[in-house]
């Protein structure tokens, strides 16, 4: 018996299988595979608001996995993240990445992003159609952090496929591949930089002191997750922005004529189309009670964003994009001690390009029929394959 996030559709249309669920109710177990495992979902907002926060919750991975036999190889700078471990080991590593993302830190580079798009742009002068994800929601996110980490230009396409193999829900020997081509060269460049001066954020990450400063490994670990993490959902936010943009002819209008009003209107774009459908691994160390829900110790338990985010007890009239809709309590960037360190960097590059798209391409429209649109095969992230559009 496979599960609902297992259709087919779901990839192209989350949307309705959320609904159905969050109906039946916000928390509950459903199969996860074909061999009789299970997890819990979570689909209301308040839910998940909770569990979000609920220190029963683990994120530790590897504590989860110990005794449970597995034909997975996944390379320890990648299984082994921030992402996957519980204070204080997370309080630690965060305490140290979290000065390079501060609001701050992330003006000082609106500058280079915004050169980085013009250049992106004006590539597009030069054809009549071009596809978004292609040629502008992959390569920014993927030049800016490349060049926060000192990954030389040569490398990026390379480093780019690798990230995008991790994320889809495809072979899994491909993704263990790609684990390990991944984590092997961010070792080797964590190791150049180690001998090297530079102010760079690797150095900076290797500079750290402290009572406890990082180890290599840590270091290592860390610019893998910043890496990945710093490009992948920046371009589906980036690609599903652009899309609702499309979709609402009035608010691209708006848009248009005042493009001082981007800001004020991420939380909603994040919202409405969210670039995280389920948030990444956590189980249950002992029994807890969630929306009414007992949740024995030793569960995997699944938050959905993507389906908090379409939550009619919390957002009304969930399905529609509205631009004046205060839509701060979105949990695209997840909540509490977890909560995405790279928000602030993500919703810079995503303003600078959309300020960018209505004010030099005001006529762009679809190049395609909305139900040709390819969405991406995975259940953790929601972005588009390709988004083809006329420059008009």
């Amino acid at each position: 018996m496979t599960g609902p996030l297992h259709n087919p559709h779901f990839f192209t249309d989350p949307y309705s299988t959320y609904d159905r669920l969050r109906g039946t109710a916000p928390v509950q177990k459903i199969p996860t595979g074909s061999r009789g495992h299970h997890a819990y979902l979570v689909t209301g907002h308040a839910e998940a608001r909770q569990a979000f926060t609920d220190p029963r919750l683990s994120k530790d991975t590897a504590r989860f996995f110990a005794g449970r036999p597995s034909k997975r190889d996944i390379h320890p700078a990648v299984s082994g993240n921030m992402l996957a471990s519980d204070p204080p080991h997370h309080t630690r590593q965060r305490g140290v990445a979290a000065p390079m993302f501060t609001t701050g830190r992330v003006q000082a580079m609106r500058p280079y992003i915004s050169r980085v798009v013009d250049r992106l742009l004006d590539d597009w002068t030069r054809t009549d159609e071009v596809d978004v994800v292609r040629d502008l929601a992959v390569p920014l996110p993927v030049t800016v952090i490349c060049e926060l980490l000192g990954v030389p230009e040569s490398d990026r396409d390379t480093v780019a496929r690798w990230s995008h193999d991790l994320f889809d829900a495809g072979d899994p020997d491909v993704i263990d591949a790609a684990s390990h081509a991944l984590g092997d060269y961010m070792t080797h460049l964590v190791a150049a930089a180690h001998g090297t001066p530079g102010d760079g954020m690797l150095h900076a990450l290797l500079r750290r002191s402290g009572a406890d400063p990082l180890a290599r490994e840590e270091v290592t670990s860390l610019a893998v997750l910043l890496l990945v993490a710093g490009h992948e959902t920046t371009t589906h936010f980036i690609g599903n922005s652009v899309l609702a943009l499309l979709q609402h002819p009035s608010s691209f209008a708006r848009l248009r004529q005042d493009p001082e009003l981007i800001a004020g209107c991420l939380d909603e774009l994040l919202r409405f189309d969210s670039p995280v459908g389920i948030a990444t691994f956590r189980h249950s160390t002992e029994a807890l009670r969630l929306g009414g829900v007992d949740i024995p110790a030793g569960f995997p338990v699944l938050i959905a964003p993507g389906a908090a985010n379409r939550d009619p007890a919390a957002f009304a009239e969930p399905r529609r994009l509205d631009l004046d809709r205060n839509a701060a309590g979105h949990l695209a960037f997840g909540h509490g001690i977890h909560r995405c360190l790279g928000a602030p960097l993500a919703r810079a590059e995503a303003d600078i390009v959309l300020r960018a798209i209505v004010t030099r391409f005001p006529g762009l429209r679809l190049a395609v029929p909305e139900e040709a649109l390819a969405w991406r095969p995975t259940r953790l992230t929601r972005g588009l394959a390709s988004l083809p559009v006329t420059i008009g």
